[in-house]
Parts: C-alpha cells; sequence; structure tokens
C-alpha cells in the first residue's frame, strides 16, 4: 500500500484492510493509500518514497528507493530488513515495540500445556471417539507446570511476559541477562549469563527462546546445547528457526535426547513436507502465528500512526532497532 504525502511518499507492502487504511486517511487527511503487495510494483512506487510499512521487503526494493528514510515493521524480528545497504545508511527502523510480547507468551503457555497435558493424544482421540484417560508416551502421559522450570533465552520484551505468565503457574524462572530489564526483574528467580547457557540449560523442564536472529545468534542451540538439556526437558522455539540446528534437533528428538520441542518457527518455512518433524509424537508444531490474533492490524497500525505523527512533527519515533546489534 501506499501513502502519497505533500511532504512524503510511504509505501505499505503488507495487506491492511482497508478500514484501516480509511483510519489512516482519517487521522492523516493528506495521506493518499493505494496497495502494493508484489515486489515489482513496490519497487514502481517506492522510488519517491520516504517511508516504507513493511511487511514484504527485499534488496531490489532497497535498491530501488534512494530517498527511504524510514522503515516501520510490523513485527518484532527485523533480521530481513538488515541487509547491508540498510545497515550502512541512515535509514531508521522501528518495530512493533510491545504489540506482539503478550501474545507470542500466550502461545508459548499454549505449546508448553499441549506438550504437558499431552494435549495431542486427547485431541487424536476424540477424533476417534476413544476414550482413554492415562495413555501416551510419556508414562502416564499427563504433567503439570506447577514446580517446573523455566529458561528463557533472551530476556526482552517477549521473555518478560513469559516470566510473569510462568510465576503465575507456579513455575521457578531462570534467564539469560537481558539488557534492558537485567537484575531488576522480580519475576526471575536465578540470573544466568550468555556464557554460562548450559546452566539454564541443564536446570530447566522448559526452555522458551524469546531472542532475535543475529550473526551471534545463528545456530545457538546445536547439539552441545541440546545434550545439556533434562531428557525430559522440552524446547520452545517462537523466535526465529535458524537459532536451532535443526537438523540436529531431529536427531535429539528421534534419539531421544530431550522430551520434545514445540516449534512455531523453522530454517524453512512453509516446513517442507519431507520434515521428520511433522510426524513426530513429542512435537507440537505450529506455522509461525505465535504473534497473530485478531487484534495484530489494528495494533500494528496503531503503532505506525504514532510514529508517522512524530515522524511528521521531526519527533524521536518510538521502538528504534539498533541496526549493528540486530534489535
Amino acid at each position: 500500500m501506499w501513502f502519497s504525502l505533500d511532504r512524503i511518499n510511504s509505501v505499505i507492502s503488507f495487506n491492511l484492510d482497508d478500514k484501516y487504511c480509511r483510519k489512516i486517511e482519517e487521522l492523516f487527511p493528506e495521506v493518499k493509500i493505494q496497495k502494493a503487495l508484489v515486489e515489482e510494483q513496490i519497487i514502481e512506487y517506492i522510488k519517491e518514497a520516504e517511508i516504507l510499512f513493511g511487511g514484504f521487503f527485499s534488496s531490489k526494493i532497497m535498491l530501488a528507493a534512494p530517498k527511504l528514510r524510514w522503515i516501520q515493521t510490523t513485527g518484532a524480528g527485523v533480521e530481513k530488513f538488515l541487509i547491508p545497504e540498510v545497515i550502512n545508511s541512515k535509514i531508521i527502523i522501528t518495530n512493533s515495540g510491545n504489540i506482539l510480547s503478550s501474545t507470542i507468551s500466550e502461545h508459548v503457555f499454549a505449546l508448553m500445556l499441549t506438550l504437558a497435558r499431552n494435549m495431542r493424544l486427547f485431541s487424536r482421540n476424540q477424533h476417534e471417539r476413544k476414550w482413554e484417560r492415562y495413555g501416551g508416551y510419556l508414562g502416564a502421559g499427563i504433567d503439570e507446570l506447577n514446580g517446573k522450570t523455566v529458561g528463557i533465552v533472551g530476556f526482552g520484551k517477549i521473555g518478560k511476559k513469559v516470566a510473569e505468565k510462568a510465576k503465575a503457574f507456579g513455575m521457578k524462572v531462570i534467564a539469560t541477562n537481558g539488557e534492558t530489564f537485567k537484575q531488576k526483574e522480580g519475576s526471575v528467580d536465578i540470573w544466568v549469563d550468555k556464557e554460562n547457557l548450559a546452566s539454564l540449560l541443564a536446570e530447566s523442564d522448559f526452555v522458551v527462546l524469546t531472542l532475535p536472529l543475529t550473526s551471534e545468534t545463528e545456530g545457538l542451540i546445536g547439539e552441545s546445547q541440546l545434550k545439556c538439556m533434562k531428557k525430559t526437558g522440552y524446547l520452545l522455539n517462537v523466535s526465529r528457526g535458524k537459532i536451532v540446528d535443526e537438523e540436529v534437533l531431529v536427531r535429539a528428538l528421534e534419539e531421544k535426547w530431550i522430551g520434545g520441542a514445540g516449534l512455531d518457527v523453522f530454517v524453512e518455512e512453509p516446513l517442507p513436507l519431507k520434515s521428520k518433524l511433522w510426524q513426530m509424537e513429542n512435537v507440537v508444531i505450529t506455522p509461525h502465528v505465535a504473534g497473530i490474533s485478531k487484534h495484530f492490524a489494528e495494533d500494528v497500525t496503531d503503532v505506525f500512526c504514532e510514529n508517522l505523527r512524530h515522524y511528521l512533527n521531526n519527533e524521536p519515533l518510538n521502538f528504534v532497532v539498533d541496526k549493528r546489534k540486530g534489535y
């Protein structure tokens, strides 16, 4: 989609519902909106644009945008926007801030409860009209979260929400030091430095990955890390697939180094049909939907509108990303 102002042109490269486009027009009457959902059309429109509200992005789009000054993203992760041409430019990147934190943290517990309570078995039994109270692949097959330990790797806005909800379930919380929260966060029982990740992995019943994909975090969870985990432990990934060595994870699940996994993100998306993960009894798969809710479009539009107001008034923007750090 396009915004055309007297002072600026702006492109939206995702399918924002018309009612939210009208909302932006009402708040900024000088804005004209056009949809641009394919790369070729975005490239044509972005030639005069100062702002990209993305969605879709590519090197070709960047090379066609000599006037681009600000990118507002729709999500928390920004790695697809961090191509060298952007990093080395004066372009400002802002992300969606806090709007996904609660939704993603709820999804973490949906995965956690599905695994702990063996809900996959009961869902399958329902379709088969089968009454089986104590079956399953893990002994009795039904566990509880109360008294368990959750290890949060990457303690930012999402990790903080996971910790808060974990305390409500009566869980112990271990977390890697977050640059924003650190020891000020009361929901965390034990802090560990990133150099001591092995201790978090060894003590946790559930390891939750809520960290951005950067050059430092890509492949962070591999063979040595998975072998540090409890044999009954679960790995939950709601961040980015490339943070985990997926081939090693498959082996870890097959050979029962760990108890199971709840995965919302993958190295390749959609997850290839040939992936062994599809058929594993100790794996719960969701198709990169942890941040999605029926309120998403409204919330992300509000973030954009607030930042657009700041931009037009030459004021500092909210949720500015450090392009060198990647978050």
